[in-house]
């Protein structure tokens, strides 16, 4: 199921499935909803967005799915978005109402922890979920125009997307200071092993979709195109905890038919380079037959592409990516 596009007028519901937007900067909360308006769109929120338990820095499980639930049965939200990410969206998979969801397909869009559930809904009904920014993303002051083209494409068009590199890039605490930025000239992507493949995705942030693993929950990632990326909270370990975790991937059986891998741009404290990357994909001989390219604008650095889970790509030799359908 794809959920149908946004225009002028409809409704976009902030929810906190994971940490609660109590821990937003007011500007960041009155930027954000700015930029939701100006496209034409009326924001609400869950009754539920700003409680937060002081040591998992968001309201109970029973609540956040509460949320969920009520703005997918809400006939006049037409997308929701996640207030951020945090540590336990999967505290509330066995809570979510999925026959509600296949009832009332509506876009629902985030990153990093919300992967759980944008694979697990894709899993359970099959609707077409969207890894991208979340409503604090939209609070940047400077450094999002990339993420808004990309954010308008995505929902607001039904075109084949190009996906380019952005001119820059960025990882600084932007939240805590919104003037004083570093924006650094980006390289672009880059091919690791060279093909081309074509395919439904499936991914997100890599050590959240293996909590999913042998649980009710998990995609099938057979015949798919895996984007894949991680935060950087693994510091200068990053390098063998995604290496270890992507092993993870490769020893399902499903992983066989996997057609090929996009890597998300990691953060500037992991000290990835660009030769590192090549070799935690060179010491993977399950992965020499198929393309992946690495430096791709999603994951925790800024700015970033949405791209939908369940929908459709095209990768290429040269380092294109294509979104078919979304």
């Amino acid at each position: 199921m794809v959920p149908e596009k946004l225009k002028s007028g409809d409704e976009v519901r902030i929810i906190a499935p994971s940490r609660s937007m109590k821990i937003l900067g007011e500007d960041c909360i009155a930027i954000a909803t700015e930029r939701l308006e100006a496209m034409g769109l009326k924001v609400t929120y869950g009754k539920y967005v700003y409680e937060a338990d002081e040591d998992y820095m968001c309201t109970s499980k029973e609540h956040r799915a509460e949320d969920l639930n009520d703005a997918f049965k809400d006939k006049n939200v037409k997308a929701i978005l996640t207030v951020i990410g945090g540590f336990n969206s999967n505290q509330i998979l066995n809570l979510i109402d999925y026959e509600a969801i296949k009832e009332n397909p509506k876009i629902l869009c985030g990153f990093s922890d919300i992967t759980a559930l944008l694979d697990t809904i894709y899993a359970k009904t099959g609707l077409v979920t969207y890894y991208g920014p979340h409503f604090s993303s939209l609070g940047m002051k400077k450094g999002c125009e990339y993420t808004i083209e990309h954010f308008k494409k995505m929902f607001f068009e039904s075109e084949e997307i190009e996906v380019k590199s952005s001119e820059s890039w960025s990882n600084d605490a932007w939240f805590i200071d919104q003037e004083n930025r570093e924006f650094i000239p980006n390289d672009g992507m880059f091919v690791i092993n060279e093909g081309e493949a074509e395919g439904e995705i499936v991914g997100g942030n890599l050590c959240t979709l293996n909590l999913l693993q042998g649980t009710e929950y998990m995609p099938d990632i057979s015949n798919k195109i895996l984007f894949l990326e991680d935060d950087g909270m693994a510091d200068k370990l990053f390098l063998v905890t995604f290496d270890r975790d992507l092993q993870s991937l490769i020893h399902m059986p499903e992983f066989k038919t996997v057609k090929g891998i996009v890597l998300g741009r990691a953060e500037k404290n992991t000290g990835m380079t660009k030769e590192k990357w090549i070799k935690l994909i060179k010491n993977k001989p399950e992965l020499d037959n198929i393309p992946v390219i690495a430096g791709a604008d999603f994951g925790h650095t800024t700015p970033i592409f949405t791209f939908p889970i369940g929908g459709k790509a095209k990768i290429t030799a040269d380092g294109k990516i294509i979104i078919m359908s979304h």
